[in-house]
């Protein structure tokens, strides 16, 4: 029988010891001295560019949160929202710092922080249009939304209901982008808008003249950040949830609400389970 040399030995238990082990990736971040995050920079006033740069209610969070990371960079990368979660799944970056629905599936399949902000659904309609007044006269309206959002999905739920009643939507129609949306609502290509509530108020605020917003519908929803559900970011997604929850309890939350939204927004410290 041939016996294996003990060096041979020693490395395959290092290999056996390898394939077991997992990495940590708070302390991964800290030791490269980057933090690389997916974000939409195309969702005011939460996450959008102003001259070259990424700035709004998140990137605000931020600079709060950054100096506990001392020493690290913090790396944006700016995608579109259809390839932000399923970047996060396939590690092409560590966390999603971007304004990401609370929905029980998501909440299923990845680990969403501390809620950072309301995200209950509301209808954004053209100013001055008499007979939109509350969420069930999209009846027989063209109806818009965010290709793969969860705004697009409460869209989808509120015209079943419609049609179920015998009142249905004319259409929906969905956008890569929900500025794209909001134009051709402008223009009248579309009637209303589905989105959450804070950006719809952005749009009010900037173009009373153009839009104006109808009212919320559905339960009580929450905007999070994302990172994945597992082993390895377990410790990231506990220090991200730490600070949000730090900045909640302190009042900076409420400030930086204040600062983007107008007013603060009452948020739990912990997301509501999902039903």
């Amino acid at each position: 029988m041939q016996r294996i040399p003990t060096i041979t030995a020693g490395l395959l238990l290092g290999v056996s010891f390898a394939t077991t082990a997992h990495s940590d990736l708070l302390e991964d971040i800290r030791t490269d001295a980057t933090f690389t995050v997916g974000t939409e920079a195309r969702f005011a006033p939460f996450e959008y560019i102003e001259d070259g740069e990424i700035v709004g209610y998140s990137a605000d969070i931020m600079e709060h949160i950054m100096p506990e990371l001392e020493g690290v960079e913090l790396i944006r990368m700016d995608l579109p929202w259809q390839g932000i979660l399923p970047g996060l799944e396939r590690e092409r970056f560590d966390y999603v710092i971007t304004s990401v629905t609370a929905t029980p599936e998501r909440m299923e399949r990845y680990h969403l922080s501390a809620p950072i902000a309301d995200a209950t659904m509301a209808i954004l309609k053209r100013a001055g249009e008499e007979d939109i007044n509350s969420p069930e006269d999209i009846a027989g309206k063209v109806a818009a939304a965010q290709a793969g959002s969860a705004q697009l999905e409460a869209l989808e739920a509120l015209a079943a209901e419609l049609e179920e009643a015998g009142t249905p939507v004319e259409d929906i129609r969905t956008y890569t982008g929900v500025d794209e949306a909001y134009a051709e609502l402008g223009t009248g290509r579309v009637d209303v808008v589905v989105n959450s509530l804070p950006n719809l108020l952005e749009a009010e605020r900037t173009r009373p003249d153009v839009f104006e917003v109808v009212g919320t519908f559905g339960d009580p929803v929450y905007f999070s950040w994302a990172g994945r559900d597992d082993e390895e970011s377990a410790s990231l997604n506990t220090f991200m949830d730490e600070q949000i929850q730090r900045l909640n309890e302190d009042g900076t939350l409420t400030e930086l609400q204040e600062k983007w939204f107008g007013g603060p927004m009452e948020l739990p410290l912990e997301l509501p389970a999902a039903e």
